[in-house]
């Protein structure tokens, strides 16, 4: 294989940088301290490095020390400068907004919920189907608070109807509770 490009070592991730412009200053940020997987990438390349006879026996022991013992990026790129591959520890830091940003959550949802935990169970149903409509029109979040909401509104809307329903059997047998009579006479 002819190639102008040096031989890559370890896995295609190790030259790439998550971004391509550097927003905090020169690529490489030699400053800064390297973690435990920058030095274990150091090593990886050591590795095949050695393998590949491009490094002695004595070389590799060297560099492997050196890299276990770097604290900075500087430390790390001067072990493994003279490779091909170059310094596979020139990683920038994710710039502000690297990750989108979280979904709004639907405010029915929330109120779906709220009405069913503080015993509203009529309302807590009739926001938990609206909100959930929305949300699938919209794309919000809050899709669990919704059908959390709507069960404990079903469950509530059971229990009252359940508590009816005994308490009017017991008032037709006559067997409701007797009525306490006045302290002042019979």
């Amino acid at each position: 294989m002819t190639s102008d490009q040096p031989t890559n070592y370890g896995p295609p991730s190790y030259n790439t940088m998550p971004y391509q412009t550097a927003p905090f200053g020169p690529p490489g940020q030699p400053w800064m301290r390297a973690a435990t997987t920058d030095r274990d990438r150091v090593i990886d390349l050591l590795t095949a490095a050695y393998g590949e006879g491009r490094l002695t026996k004595d070389e590799f022991d060297e560099r492997t020390a050196r890299a276990l013992a770097g604290k900075t990026y500087a430390d790390l790129s001067s072990v493994v400068a003279d490779l091909p591959g170059g310094s596979p520890v020139a990683v920038q830091p994710y710039r502000a907004g690297y990750y989108p940003p979280p979904r709004p959550t639907s405010g029915l949802a929330i109120a779906s919920l709220v009405c069913a935990i503080v015993g509203f169970s009529l309302p807590a149903v009739i926001c938990g189907h609206v909100a959930r409509t929305r949300i699938r029109e919209t794309g919000e979040g809050g899709d669990g608070l919704a059908v959390a909401g709507l069960v404990l509104g079903y469950l509530g809307i059971i229990g009252w109807m359940l508590l009816f329903v005994g308490l009017t059997a017991l008032v037709h047998t006559g067997h409701a509770v007797p009525a306490i009579p006045s302290p002042g006479g019979p």
